[in-house]
């Protein structure tokens, strides 16, 4: 094995740091649902790209376009290609945050979408969180060390600025491929402390670590999963209101990026 060179790490960091001082130029948005993610296309005007940057015969999307400084690319992973469904959960958002990464390159990765949150922590329906961490609550290892790989807790990138800017809520997120909520996912979410839960966060959190890329999470509250009503006809109830409201708070977003740098948010 050739000995560690202390000057790669050096020169990575020197890197990182003048990439933290350039404008933004390329996002990518990660969004889970058709639903949430057209009218983000039509906000922007961003045109769907036919000649796929991904790999062949995989459903997912990519819209793209210019908007004032910004190359803005939407990626929605699409329907499933044997139930017709949206491609959510872990898995899809893993994959397309990986080949987006690999094939665009952005400067930041922003993750939106819908989610649900919990009221005794102070989450109402159509409230939008800025994400603060995120975690895993269903990859239960018992084991000691692989219960906290399991967990896989991870801090977003930190965007004061545009917290203060902005005055959204801000919260923890916790990860699981269900939409509703067994009596295990309730403890581990507990132990999270987390305000809001989705079906992609964390696992869009480990894709942008591993490559080294700036992540934020925007997640607005379709129902109330310590509530009275069922999860699903809540969520159904209000995804088209609280769609809206994530498309008010994604532009703003982005209209805060446009001609900042990282270190800037």
């Amino acid at each position: 094995m050739a000995p560690h060179d202390d000057r790669s790490d050096g020169a990575e960091e020197a890197m990182v740091a003048e990439a933290e001082k350039r404008p933004i130029a390329t996002i990518v948005i990660v969004i889970a649902m058709q639903t949430e993610a057209l009218p983000l296309v039509n906000r922007f005007q961003l045109t769907e790209d036919l000649d796929s940057v991904f790999p062949k015969g995989v459903p997912w999307v990519r819209y793209h376009g210019i908007y004032k400084d910004l190359h803005i690319n939407i990626i929605w992973p699409g329907k499933d290609l044997v139930s017709g469904v949206d491609s959510v959960g872990t898995v899809s958002a893993s994959l397309v945050t990986y080949a987006s990464i690999q094939a665009l390159q952005p400067d930041l990765i922003i993750n939106a979408g819908t989610a649900g949150g919990f009221k005794v922590k102070g989450a109402c329906v159509g409230d939008v969180f800025l994400v603060t961490d995120v975690a895993f609550h269903d990859r239960r290892i018992p084991i000691p060390v692989f219960d906290l790989y399991g967990v896989g807790s991870k801090k977003a990138f930190s965007t004061p600025n545009l917290a203060k800017e902005l005055d959204l809520k801000v919260g923890k997120l916790s990860t699981g491929d269900s939409l509703d909520m067994s009596p295990h996912d309730e403890s581990s979410i507990l132990a999270n402390d987390a305000t809001v839960k989705d079906m992609e966060g964390a696992a869009v959190a480990y894709v942008a670590d591993l490559l080294k890329v700036p992540v934020i999470f925007i997640k607005a509250v379709t129902d109330l999963v310590d509530g009275t009503k069922p999860t699903a006809e809540e969520f159904l109830q209000n995804l088209a209101a609280v769609t809206a409201a994530l498309e008010k708070s994604v532009i703003k977003v982005v209209d805060f990026i446009n001609s900042k740098c990282i270190a800037e948010l």
